[in-house]
């Protein structure tokens, strides 16, 4: 109960100079804890072995993000981004058969596969090159990009985050709950026609 305590004293005292977070170790390492415990809570396991569990998902989602380089966004900040129509890029990097059945309005979709894609392989992208991602990404490599994929263990919305990063684009985030978050807080999901 103290980790919650001392994770939501720091996550507000950071929220207050900043909207988004920027991807630190601890910070990482906070929030990946803070998810993977909620995530494994009902796990059906004791608390130990939960615990381990908790740890993998963790410092995997920890490493993930230092590797990246890329910035963080929660669900609430991404909600308040699509609310104001801001102008900025969602993309799902679900497989095209989940996005179709429902994803986050406004988003467009490019697949990216859950392991981590530190070479770009187009076997694991249905054929697409860096050229189709980068086209899909557009000329501004300044231009706001948040990436979300199914929840915080999918390690999809990392690929995406760090290949934009790899090619140039400094404004890459990551919305790391995805979609079972944006469920979990109630928000509207839009199917495509």
């Amino acid at each position: 109960m103290s980790f919650v305590r001392t994770f939501l004293c720091a996550s507000s005292a950071s929220s207050a100079s900043s909207a988004f977070h920027k991807p630190s170790f601890e910070k990482a390492w906070s929030f990946a804890l803070f998810s993977a415990s909620i995530v494994c809570a009902g796990c059906g396991q004791n608390k130990f072995e939960k615990e381990v569990e908790t740890e993998k998902n963790a410092v995997t989602f920890a490493r993930q993000v230092v590797s990246g380089g890329y910035e963080l966004v929660t669900t609430e900040e991404l909600k308040k981004l699509v609310d104001d129509k801001a102008a900025f890029l969602l993309v799902d990097t679900m497989p095209a058969d989940d996005f179709a059945r429902e994803h986050i309005a406004g988003a467009v979709n490019f697949p990216l596969p859950k392991e981590d894609m530190p070479e770009w392989d187009a076997k694991q992208t249905g054929d697409k090159t860096t050229e189709d991602f980068a086209k899909l990404l557009g000329e501004d490599k300044s231009r706001l990009i948040v990436f979300y994929c199914g929840f915080t263990a999918c390690g999809r919305s990392h690929n995406g985050a760090m290949w934009a990063k790899k090619l140039g684009y400094t404004n890459a985030k990551r919305q790391p709950g995805g979609i079972f978050a944006w469920k979990g807080a109630g928000f509207p999901l839009d199917a495509s026609k």
